[in-house]
């Protein structure tokens, strides 16, 4: 009887090279409210780690793509409204409401949109689902994402999974993420979706500079 090779993620990325002219790198939920002085108090060495590692990672990375044109899209959490009547359910019950045009909706200052890169607000875990994201990148051309941005386990694990089954080639970086935790972090790592590329900062940026020659 003849067995098939085991399909590993190692083995499924092997023969596939990123066309930086076909791939956008997707910011998710990387806002001030992240950062605020109530996230301090209850997540303090989380929002350490959006500062001190996430941040400056994901800027180099933004660096990168930028100096060869790339396609860069953000996420936020901000509701159309400002009372948050169009929120999701899921919003309502935690009574989350990120008011539109407010500071907390804002990406943070470092990593910020630059010209006209595109940010799409939205009220729910899963950026598929709750934005027209897929509709603008098939317009333009996209056919690999790179992903980035809070938190691992939540709206990370939905945009990689969603995108995949979407058809999109699903890249998360896995030091320009993180969770509430690090155990939370690592462990949405470890039973990541298998289609997905896992990768870190330095060596995507590598890959990014070698496709760009």
């Amino acid at each position: 009887m003849r067995h098939e090779p085991k399909v590993t993620r190692e083995s499924i990325w092997a023969a596939l090279r990123i066309q930086p002219e076909k791939t956008a790198i997707l910011v998710i939920d990387l806002q001030n409210e992240e950062i605020s002085e109530a996230s301090a108090r209850e997540y303090p060495d989380y929002v350490e780690r959006i500062k001190n590692v996430v941040v400056p990672n994901v800027s180099e990375l933004l660096k990168t793509a930028r100096s060869h044109g790339m396609e860069v899209i953000y996420t936020t959490i901000e509701s159309l409204t400002a009372d948050g009547r169009d929120r999701s359910l899921l919003h309502k019950l935690a009574k989350l409401n990120i008011p539109k045009g407010s500071w907390g909706g804002q990406v943070i200052p470092e990593i910020a949109p630059v010209g006209d890169e595109i940010v799409l607000p939205k009220t729910g875990s899963g950026v598929f689902n709750t934005t027209m994201l897929e509709y603008v990148l098939r317009n333009i051309g996209i056919e690999a994402i790179i992903v980035v941005g809070v938190l691992t386990d939540q709206c990370i694990d939905m945009a990689l999974r969603d995108g995949a089954d979407r058809g999109f080639l699903m890249i998360c970086v896995t030091d320009g993420c993180t969770s509430y935790t690090e155990a939370r972090h690592e462990n949405a790592l470890r039973i990541q979706y298998r289609p997905v590329k896992l990768t870190t900062t330095a060596e995507l940026v590598q890959e990014l500079i070698a496709a760009f020659q």
